[in-house]
């Protein structure tokens, strides 16, 4: 087997590093930011003012994406909304997967996950256009983010320390 140059073993260990901050900055980043991010980018967009029934938003996000008859005889339809809460859900499972991970990129992500909470929360109280179901759904799913990640942290350095009722094994 021939020898490798000292040149490409440089050139894989600079691409396994850049692998290793691509999968760091993975980690860290919380998934519930994109779907928040993209409410915040649609509320730019909606223009329009504020009614008595709601906020400027809320035709927007009651836009039907598609819609297909039923065998009952009616017609489910999906909104943008729904699209947004769906795949916020999909997001949020796989935080909660994230979470199992002790590492201190982890403990970044919670702290990140805390962030992306306290703006919901700010954005929810204080801006018309967050005033929506929508994004207090996804201000909820933002809260079990953080508490569900925290809580499985802690239950898994307590097994990988290996402590139990308090005492050591």
């Amino acid at each position: 087997m021939p020898i490798p140059s000292p040149s490409a073993q440089a050139g894989r260990r600079s691409a396994a590093s850049r692998m290793g901050i691509v999968s760091k900055v993975q980690t860290m980043t919380p998934l519930l930011a994109f779907p928040v991010g993209f409410y915040v980018l649609m509320t730019w967009f909606a223009g329009g003012q504020h009614t008595e029934t709601g906020p400027a938003i809320e035709p927007a996000l009651r836009g039907i994406i598609f819609g297909m008859p039923m065998i009952s005889g009616v017609r489910w339809t999906l909104s943008l909304g729904d699209l947004i809460l769906f795949v916020s859900l999909v997001l949020l499972s796989f935080e909660i997967v994230k979470a199992t991970s002790s590492r201190s990129s982890a403990m970044v992500n919670h702290a990140m996950s805390m962030g992306v909470l306290l703006f919901c929360l700010v954005m929810f109280l204080t801006i018309g256009n967050f005033a929506t179901s929508t994004f207090f759904l996804l201000t909820m799913m933002s809260l079990m983010d953080v508490l569900v990640g925290v809580i499985v942290s802690i239950v898994s350095a307590r097994r990988d320390f290996g402590v139990g009722d308090g005492f050591a094994n």
